[in-house]
């Protein structure tokens, strides 16, 4: 079955419209296995083997758990014919294709479970709406307009209502911005964002509901205990019944919570109709005429006198101010996160979430604002409930105060502040104004219930998803999920404990600043998220929902860190530094992801703006960097050169790793992404780059032409010393010095570094992982040479993680020296790398000494005179030493060694006789006697200097050398000898450097 199930049917020869076999087929449960292939299969016009548009091919099976189909790759395509492809005796294109194996079967006697699904009127607008209508709304409204006044009660609603229209505008953007998972507003800022700030959010919007679900509890509680007063029934003192009472209630949450979802939906419902019977027991309440036994207790109907006394503020008590009133008030309005928070469990969340969200905004606001002017149109601030505080009926007497006009007198209580009932004294205002004051007492039931069971619900589903993405150590037990619905069992319990914690503080009033600030901070970055996807301009931001505006999500966002720190500034302070913390660890840690997140495309958006400015910027010599070129070949392959190079550059200059691969590379991608994160874990600033071609020369050659952007361009090329040049084949030698002259020809500076031991370890990587793959482009400093150039997935360490091998340059120098022999003016290069090093921590001690050729008359009046110029050059020079020594003649003895290494590579015409130019033809490495006798007295002076620096830099840390330029004249062979010559011997690294002959050092100041 799964070889035909593999099987591509392809149609006869000939025919303009072949079409796939049909009689694939297999069955699955109720799945149509063999039918999904088909559809998904359907021919292109163009070819057979070409795909048409699927769905399937853009959708993501890590998160769906969906069968995933591709689309046959471009060498599939390109090796296409109408006979279809056949390799190894099959068609090709199921497997090209990445076709999935066919689904287990499933035991046919099992029901399959269906998972419980909402729309947005059950799943999100009532669910907000239940957790709007908390117990803000029944407990404090009256007591807020009491204090605030309804002018200013008013105003802070409204004023909550924006924040929380705005940011529920740009939650509607960003959960239409692509298909939405659990995790809500967590899963929306990470993915927005990414996980620096999301993760952090995350953990901190999680606890900020369970918090929420504690302070609902706590009004509950609140409420019980205030109801079993009315009967004496106190069951130990207010403060602990408040605390046994919510350690009840929530035990009895968390049982339907664990119940499931389908459990969960049903109280809710059950919640809401409750709560419309009270809203309406409280409306028809308010017009129903007062009784005597309510006018003691301040409530009259409606009252032209009492709606205006009402109308201003009246602070009272260490609560008494706006911002204290707006920071208690705010929590009602943190419910319209609730349907984001289940959205993994919404049939539809891109547009559930908009329509169902603002539409609970909207009648939650109605009901807010009618609650609070009805409420200050009915009901006094101050009543004693004693019903012989009434006046006669024609007389006043010295009563003052509203009460008096409507024939009470409540002046004893208020002067003495012991008033017991009214607007300001009296939670349970809405009770005594109803209809039927115990369907007050369920609506408050109701709401405190079906806010904290939200809220209850929605932390563990926010923290699974969080737990999920491994992003901090130690979480991931709780994120494992049971049942259809993938219920987070092990979070409910942390955020049963959690909530058990706050409960036992028994305080609304303390609790509700905190969450405050929590949500607030939530809210502030959901509106960033948004006006920051916005502004990158990023293709992938496309969301559904329009009707948005950036800078008023930037607004609000601003706002909402503002009211942070005006509600309660200590609270504010310790939510930034948890933020910090978390922030901090999650920067550091740096989380194996990558969600496309906006901050990624406002690096790009940075990146290509600073690169189109700097275009328009001409070079000046103050702002000269060595922006190097560094062929490595695989880099992990040669670290030495990687790290020396990356000592100078890292935070200076441009550094590229340059690959140049011999033949194709079909697994390049993967080999280049492994060798970028080598450079990462090493530490190392430098981009990698690679280009195919038959030689080193061509494949340089093109790196210098097209590697770089704008005025980030290479200037500088970095190679390795090619210490098997004696060994190596007659067209790999000449490879290389035509590289060097083509460097040279184009402009570039040249710096090769030797040292003793090599810098190729391919050989010490095979020996430990007994693999082998070596660029021929840049052969083995130890003489091993490899026909393959390829760097694929099975390369020499590509994937090792104890690859990490350490340098001579990534240890302290200490207080070495490091020697520079300008031979040559070069435009001050060699003078700028040493300076450019010892800015660094390894190699700040060591002291760097000039040497220069010169006379032995004038040997002080050369020292006084580069002394002058270093100090112009601001350069921190410990001394200038004149060489003298350098016209004396050199030893026999490594003359002789000179004569022994050219001595392969001679022509020797005389001895073969013929045309020299025909055998110049054949062998232009080699040497002719003409040639070496005319450049003898050169590599005499290349062989005494050599003396002069093993004789000197004995102790060295670095030495650098001016690097002769190779002449016209010169053949490769006797040019190679030169640079082996001057570096041999010598046991610390040696850099031989050459500038492009123009200015990097200047001591002007323009």
């Amino acid at each position: 079955m799964l070889s035909r199930l593999r099987e591509i049917v392809i149609g006869q020869n000939g025919s303009r419209n072949p079409t796939l076999s049909t009689d694939i087929a297999m069955e699955t449960g109720d799945i149509d296995y063999g039918m999904s292939m088909r559809d998904n299969r359907r021919p292109s016009i163009y070819s057979t083997i070409d795909a048409m548009p699927q769905l399937d091919f853009y959708a993501n099976d890590t998160i769906t758990g969906r069968l995933r189909h591709s689309r046959p790759s471009l060498e599939i395509l390109r090796k296409a014919n109408n006979e279809g492809i056949v390799v190894g005796g099959q068609t090709e294109g199921s497997e090209s294709w990445g076709l999935p194996p066919p689904p287990e079967l499933e035991d046919p006697g099992k029901p399959k479970e269906e998972p419980v699904r909402f729309g947005w009127f059950l799943g999100v607008m009532v669910r907000c709406m239940l957790n709007i209508w908390g117990v803000i709304l029944f407990l404090r409204l009256s007591w807020i307009t009491s204090q605030a006044g309804i002018i200013l009660t008013w105003v802070i609603i409204f004023m909550s209502v924006f924040i929380t229209t705005i940011t529920a505008t740009s939650v509607s953007a960003i959960s239409t911005n692509g298909k939405v998972y659990s995790g809500g507003a967590y899963f929306m800022i990470s993915r927005t964002l990414g996980p620096e700030l999301g993760a952090p959010i995350g953990m901190l919007f999680a606890f900020a509901n369970a918090l929420a679900c504690a302070l609902n509890t706590v009004g509950f509680a609140e409420t019980v205990r205030d109801l079993l007063k009315d009967y004496d029934a106190e069951m130990v003192d207010p403060i602990n019944d408040v605390r046994i009472i919510g350690v009840c209630t929530i035990i009895v949450l968390l049982g339907i919570s664990l119940a499931g979802m389908s459990w969960e939906a049903k109280a809710q419902i059950l919640f809401f109709i409750v709560l419309l019977i009270s809203f309406a027991n409280y409306f028809v309440g308010t017009v129903i005429p007062a009784t005597v036994e309510k006018q003691s207790m301040g409530f009259f109907s409606y009252r032209r006198e009492i709606f205006v006394e009402n109308l201003l503020p009246d602070w009272r008590g260490p609560d008494g101010s706006f911002f204290r009133m707006f920071s208690i008030f705010f929590p009602s309005a943190t419910g319209i996160l609730s349907g984001v928070n289940i959205c993994g469990d919404l049939e539809d969340p891109e547009g559930a979430i908009p329509k169902g969200t603002l539409l609970a905004i909207f009648w939650t606001t109605l009901s807010y604002l009618a609650i609070s002017i009805t409420a200050g149109a009915t009901v006094v601030r101050d009543a004693s409930g004693n019903l012989n505080d009434s006046l006669p009926a024609n007389g006043s007497g010295l009563c003052e105060g509203v009460g008096c006009s409507l024939g009470w007198n409540f002046d004893g209580c208020e002067q003495n502040q012991t008033c017991a009932f009214g607007l300001a004294n009296n939670f349970q205002v809405l009770s005594m104004i109803s209809g039927y004051g115990h369907l007050i007492t369920a609506g408050i039931f109701a709401a405190s219930l079906s806010s904290a069971l939200g809220f209850l619900v929605s932390a563990p589903k926010v923290f699974q998803c969080l737990c999920k993405d491994n992003i901090y150590p130690y979480i991931g037990f709780f994120g494992k999920g049971y049942g259809k619905n993938n219920e987070p069992l092990r979070a409910y319990l942390l955020t049963f404990l959690i909530a058990t914690a706050f409960i036992l503080i028994a305080e609304l009033n303390v609790i509700a600043p905190l969450i405050s600030n929590f949500f607030l901070c939530s809210y502030a970055l959901i509106n960033f998220s948004c006006f920051h996807a916005t502004i990158t301009k990023s293709p992938g931001w496309r969301p559904s929902y329009r009707y948005f505006s950036p800078w008023l999500s930037l607004f609000v966002a601003a706002i909402s860190v503002i009211l942070m720190f005006l509600f309660t500034w200590w609270a504010a302070l310790i939510t930034l530094g948890i933020i910090l913390f978390l922030l901090g660890y999650v920067s550091y840690n740096k989380p194996k992801v990558n969600w496309g997140s906006s901050v990624q495309a406002g690096t790009y958006n940075m990146a290509l703006s600073y690169s189109v400015s700097l275009t328009n910027v001409d070079d000046h010599i103050k702002n000269f960097r060595p922006q190097c070129l560094v062929l490595t070949g695989p880099p992990n392959l040669r670290p030495a050169l990687v790290d020396f190079v990356g000592s100078f550059t890292k935070n200076v200059s441009l550094m590229i790793c340059g690959d140049v691969l011999m033949d194709e590379d079909k697994s390049l991608r993967s080999s280049t992404d492994t060798l970028v994160k080598w450079l990462n874990q090493r530490k190392v600033r430098s981009f990698y780059t690679t280009f195919t071609a038959n030689t080193l020369r061509e494949g340089t050659r093109h790196l210098m032409q097209a590697t770089g952007l704008g005025k980030m361009k290479p200037n500088t090329l970095v190679v390795g010393f090619k210490s098997n040049w004696q060994e190596c084949s007659s067209g790999s030698l000449e490879d290389y010095v035509n590289t060097i002259i083509d460097s040279f020809d184009s402009n570039y500076g040249v710096l090769i570094l030797r040292m003793m031991d090599g810098l190729d370890i391919t050989e010490e990587i095979e020996s430990e992982a007994n693999r082998s793959a070596v660029n021929p482009g840049f052969e083995s400093d130890e003489g091993v040479s490899s026909e393959n150039g390829n760097s694929t997935d099975k390369d020499s360490g590509t994937d090792l993680p104890n690859e990490q091998i350490r340098t001579v340059f990534q240890t302290k120098q200490g207080r070495k020296t490091i020697d520079v022999y300008w031979i040559s003016d070069d435009g001050g290069l060699t003078l700028l790398v040493p300076y450019l090093l010892t800015r660094r921590k390894r190699w700040s001690h060591c002291k760097v000494r000039v040497f220069i050729v010169g006379d032995h008359q004038t040997m002080e009046d050369d020292r006084k005179e580069m002394l002058e110029l270093m100090k112009k050059f601001r350069l921190d020079i410990s001394d200038v030493i004149v060489m003298t020594d350098s016209e004396k003649p050199a030893q026999p003895k490594a003359l002789k060694r000179l004569e022994d290494i050219v001595a392969p590579f001679r022509l020797n015409d005389e001895a073969q006789g013929g045309d020299i130019q025909e055998l110049r033809k054949q062998s232009p490495w080699k040497i002719s006697d003409k040639e070496l006798e005319a450049l003898r007295p050169k590599s005499e002076r290349i062989v005494k200097l050599n003396e002069i620096i093993r004789r000197n830099s004995k102790h060295a840390a670095l030495i650098l050398v001016s690097l002769p330029v190779p002449q016209s004249d010169c053949p490769s062979a006797l040019y190679m000898a030169w640079l082996d010559t001057l570096s041999r011997g010598l046991h610390c690294p040696v850099l031989l450097i050459r500038g492009n002959q123009q200015n990097v050092l200047t001591f002007y100041c323009q």
